[in-house]
């Protein structure tokens, strides 16, 4: 099965789990999406590979981006009519504070989608994120090419 037929049916069903197993990377960094209220949340679970800095302990830097990068060309994915996979233009990430070590959510939103490239920016926090204010960790503007002519 190809991954176009795989994002396909999740889009269809909002089980996106074939689409993630189908990524090592995602599996590697442990991250599930799932679709809640017609939104798409991501959530990161905690695994001691992911420390960047044991002293504080935080998440390493790497690990948030690799979250939000996914995070966006999920939501791009979600939101796009067609399965063309979207490929990483420039990717900025501002980081907030340190990420505790426990499980990390994202959450992004398609600001402008052109014929050729879209721009979305996501959020990563940590708190609940049913919460009206969920307290931010760190946040990006990714730029992906959708069409390549």
């Amino acid at each position: 099965m190809t991954i176009q037929t795989l994002i396909s049916q999740a889009r269809a069903t909002g089980d996106w789990r074939p689409v993630l197993q189908a990524v090592p990377y995602f599996r590697f960094m442990g991250i599930d999406l799932a679709v809640t209220h017609g939104r798409l949340e991501a959530r990161m679970a905690f695994s001691e590979h992911l420390i960047g800095n044991p002293t504080l302990p935080a998440l390493h830097g790497g690990t948030l981006g690799a979250l939000l990068e996914a995070v966006a060309q999920c939501e791009l994915l979600y939101r796009a009519e067609s399965v063309v996979l979207p490929k990483t233009i420039t990717l900025t990430i501002d980081y907030l504070r340190s990420g505790r070590p426990v499980d990390t959510f994202a959450v992004a939103e398609v600001i402008k989608q052109g014929r050729r490239v879209a721009t979305v920016q996501a959020r990563a926090f940590q708190d609940d994120p049913t919460q009206s204010a969920p307290s931010l960790i760190a946040l990006a503007t990714v730029h992906l090419l959708v069409r390549a002519d």
